[in-house]
């Protein structure tokens, strides 16, 4: 099946993460288990219909790992295209995911797992160890 050619013949996902790094050299990361093999994701998701990049960011990584953050700037903006039996649900679509990754930093909250979610936990990874983490290439192209 080739891949369509207009917008309008696939699905669109808009996404926002945050890197966020604390003054240990640690990042925090979040087990996306979604897959067959959960894997470490940076936190964040899908932006709601009504909501900005930045609210999403700010809103999926309270939700993901319990902390109130500030975002810092634009990182960037990462695209990746799935073909439609490559998708998480269902579809006969093809999907384009954009995903606009944000610097954040804690501002509040506390370390807690995310309840009936798409991740199972998040925790602050020393940056050394990041490498040899089962990772999404979002995290690859981040933070290493």
């Amino acid at each position: 099946m080739g891949s369509p050619a207009e917008f309008t013949e696939y699905d669109t996902r808009l996404a926002a993460y945050a890197v966020i790094v604390d003054d240990q050299d640690r990042v925090l990361l979040a087990l996306w288990n979604e897959p067959e093999e959960p894997l470490w994701t940076l936190p964040g998701g899908g932006v709601d219909l009504h909501e900005s990049a930045e609210e999403g960011a700010v809103r999926e990584v309270r939700e993901e790992t319990g902390y109130d953050v500030e975002l810092d700037g634009l990182l960037g903006v990462d695209t990746l295209v799935n073909a439609p039996d490559e998708r998480i649900l269902s579809s006969e679509r093809w999907q384009k995911n954009v995903r606009v990754v944000f610097r954040a930093h804690v501002v509040g909250g506390e370390l807690t797992k995310e309840l009936d979610g798409t991740t199972d936990e998040a925790r602050w990874i020393p940056m050394a160890d990041v490498r040899g983490l089962e990772r999404i290439g979002l995290v690859q192209k981040f933070v290493g």
